[in-house]
């Protein structure tokens, strides 16, 4: 166990804060053009795949009663992301609409790089962000979102995820057999309407209509046509378009990891509406040294799930007789789950083997599959 004076120091957080390399990378990018477009995709994948390769896995875990205090680093870190990105963001569109050597499709493709660092990077911190107490915190985490249009992750994830994960009511747990190029459009559309329709109960259970002021969604839709506007008071109807490439990819690269995270894992029914209760084993986890500095831990998912309020730098590894493993880190799978009889080929053996192990009493996985089990009770 990593003792909570080690955590506490300047150098135990540093790794973590690889994820700021990026943007001095894509401004390179964007200063030279041409094929180091590619520069900041190569790097989030491919650099970090190899990384992985060669640092292997972190199987250490921090003291989890390491105060608040003791992780101040770590804190910072997800706390200056917001304005980071936002100058970056609305910097590069004033500059490719300012600048005459870029083409077309050098710009988009630099937009796609930027969408990778607000998806890969950004969402990610406002996950973090969104999980804490504090209202500075949260908001910050409602900026980044604002960023990429996806706003209503928060309410999803936060009022729907976590409470039916691995159920029926969860649109975000990929289904056994469920190729991501079904999975996209299907969580797409669900999880807006999931999201809304919380909010709305959760304001019912109050006696309030869906239109009260304390409805987020109004927070959402402001930060959104801000962001919209501003993309057009900088860079016109062509800052606007890139501002949307970048958007667009952020989301993609978000519910691909959404879909690594849980595929084929679903807890088990009990009758009458009831679900048994979540554990590390309803997440796939992976450990791998490097692109958990990149994703700040997030691929230990198995004890955010079991622990929410924990911070990332505490989030703790569980090992294979209590959570499933991951082959690769997330920059490997993701690109996998892209190709679905590749994805098929590895994951399918080991959902099957995880249903062996955790459920040998299960001998009908039909309703499973096809999320046709009793939605569970609200």
């Amino acid at each position: 166990m990593i003792a909570s004076d080690t955590m506490s120091r300047w150098q135990s957080a540093l790794p973590f804060w690889i994820s700021y390399l990026l943007i001095p990378l894509l401004w390179f990018s964007a200063l030279v053009g041409g094929w180091w477009i590619l520069l900041v995709p190569l790097s989030t994948w491919w650099a970090f795949a190899v990384l992985d390769r060669l640092t292997g896995l972190n199987l250490e875990n921090a003291d989890p009663d390491t105060s608040e205090d003791q992780l101040s680093w770590y804190i910072l870190l997800t706390k200056y992301w917001a304005p980071v990105q936002f100058v970056t963001l609305y910097g590069l569109i004033w500059y490719t609409t300012h600048t005459d050597h870029l083409s077309t499709i050098e710009k988009i493709g630099l937009f796609f790089g930027m969408g990778v660092i607000s998806g890969t990077i950004g969402i990610n911190y406002s996950h973090e962000l969104m999980h804490q107490k504090g209202k500075l915190e949260r908001w910050l985490g409602d900026i980044l979102l604002a960023m990429v249009l996806y706003s209503h992750f928060r309410s999803e994830h936060l009022l729907v995820h976590h409470r039916y994960v691995g159920t029926p009511r969860d649109p975000v747990t990929a289904r056994y057999n469920e190729g991501f190029h079904r999975f996209y459009p299907r969580v797409l559309r669900q999880s807006l309407v999931s999201a809304f329709n919380a909010e709305r109960n959760k304001l019912a259970r109050k006696d309030l209509p869906w239109s009260d002021s304390t409805n987020p969604f109004w927070r959402y839709w402001a930060l959104q046509g801000v962001m919209l506007l501003l993309a057009v008071l900088i860079g016109g109807w062509a800052g606007l378009a890139l501002f949307l490439v970048q958007a667009g990819t952020a989301i993609w690269q978000l519910e691909l990891v959404n879909y690594v995270e849980h595929y084929g894992l679903t807890r088990k029914y009990l009758g009458e509406g009831k679900y048994e209760h979540v554990r590390p084993r309803h997440s796939w986890n992976a450990s791998q040294k490097a692109s958990n500095w990149l994703l700040i831990n997030l691929q230990r998912h198995s004890d955010h799930h079991f622990k929410p309020s924990r911070r990332f730098p505490l989030l703790q590894h569980h090992a294979e007789e209590a959570a499933p493993q991951l082959p690769y880190g997330y920059p490997v799978m993701t690109v996998a789950a892209m190709i679905p009889p590749l994805w098929r080929r590895v994951m399918n053996p080991r959902v099957r083997a995880w249903r062996r192990q955790y459920y040998p009493e299960v001998t009908n996985w039909n309703p499973y599959n096809k999320a046709q089990n009793p939605m569970p009770r609200t």
